[in-house]
């Protein structure tokens, strides 16, 4: 079997483009993937092309290899961009490979560790009291045992550090009110807070709350700031949706700086590269909590991924079943209270609608910045 061609497609759902891969054979196999929407989100289908080029005539079977080609080949591996392509490729590549051989994804990777995949959702609310309704609207709607939730309110890049901490402590007092004791709850400042010391004291102000986990408290590129976060707090720290392969995790875990790691399997580097790390974080009794805002074929790569790693510890989720989500696939993942079920489909168990795809077509995107007077964000 041989490559012979690599479409890509875009659909702009929910403020983002998603990007999709579309592997060819010469026997009639294809694979798709799903590559992170990095950067100007048509550089990403411009860097699938360029290793069109390179892979075209080779055997899609020799994953390692055509990982390591297209890594060890690029000028400067290990950017955003590079890295969101090769992942998306990758998965296709697994897609074939499941089958051509008529099994699923995750029985080629030493098989399933659990039966079925914990998810949660993000609520929202401007008040205390909204986000809490709506966690609880989510959790009796689908039976979640976990929701994740932003510390910040309106209008917090605009207030005193203290009233932020304070608002912090307010919302997910609320929450945890809301849905009792025994719901998990995730807290996710998006990486705004940038001071330690700031991290450390809003960490605090929630630990009578037991979160779950303290998300990206800072930006990752100081590892030694967010080791000082989690040496003085018992909240559990997540991080690693803007970290790329193994090479990247590998300070985070040696310096101890998170509790739990979040790469993201669209621009980590893929299936194999994330089970790689995986491994690692396993040595370091760290678990896994992958990142995972994209759309329903991400979703359904993710979900092989934490069937095969024992570390697994939750996943991150969207409905895929309803709206716009649902059009793009044939079948998707399947929720049950709160939990996915294992595909038995060959490969990743899903297709893409490419008949759909232009009801929702590419559009430029820009990231918010805070531009009006207030400090609030506003995209531009």
């Amino acid at each position: 079997m041989k490559i012979t061609k690599i479409d890509t497609f875009f659909a702009h759902l929910e403020h983002r483009n998603l990007v999709y891969v579309k592997v060819h054979t010469d026997e009639g196999i294809h694979g798709i993937g799903e590559a992170y929407s990095v950067g100007p989100d048509n550089a990403t289908a411009m860097a699938i092309h360029d290793f069109e080029k390179w892979l075209v005539g080779h055997d899609p079977a020799r994953i390692e290899h055509l990982w390591a080609l297209m890594y060890q080949g690029s000028r400067f591996p290990g950017g955003s961009v590079i890295n969101s392509a090769i992942s998306g490729i990758e998965h296709a590549l697994w897609d074939i490979k499941g089958k051509a051989l008529g099994v699923p994804v995750y029985q080629l990777l030493g098989g399933n560790c659990r039966d079925r995949i914990r998810v949660y959702q993000s609520p929202h609310g401007t008040s205390p009291e909204a986000l809490a309704d709506d966690a609880v609207r989510l959790i009796e709607k689908y039976r979640y045992t976990a929701v994740k939730i932003s510390p910040h309110g309106p209008g917090s890049d605009a207030q005193p550090q203290n009233a932020v901490t304070r608002q912090a402590a307010t919302r997910i007092a609320a929450v945890r009110k809301a849905v009792g004791e025994d719901i998990d709850i995730a807290v996710d400042p998006h990486a705004k807070i940038f001071e330690p010391n700031r991290a450390i004291a809003m960490a605090e102000a929630i630990r009578p709350f037991h979160p779950l986990f303290f998300e990206e408290p800072l930006r990752p590129e100081n590892v030694d700031a967010l080791a000082k976060v989690a040496a003085h707090t018992d909240v559990p720290i997540a991080t690693g949706e803007m970290l790329y392969t193994k090479f990247e995790f590998r300070e985070l875990l040696i310096k101890q700086a998170a509790d739990i790691i979040q790469p993201d399997i669209c621009c980590a580097g893929g299936i194999l590269e994330c089970k790689k790390i995986a491994g690692m974080a396993e040595a370091f009794y760290v678990n896994v909590a992958p990142h995972n805002p994209m759309g329903p074929i991400a979703t359904a790569v993710n979900v092989h991924l934490a069937a095969a790693i024992p570390n697994f510890l939750i996943l991150e989720y969207h409905p895929d079943d309803e709206g716009p989500r649902r059009d793009l696939v044939d079948e998707p993942m399947q929720l049950k209270d709160g939990y996915l079920e294992l595909p038995s489909r060959p490969g990743l168990g899903i297709e893409l609608n490419e008949d759909a795809l232009p009801k929702y077509p590419y559009r430029t995107w820009h990231r918010a910045f805070p531009t009006r007077a207030d400090g609030s964000w506003a995209f531009i």
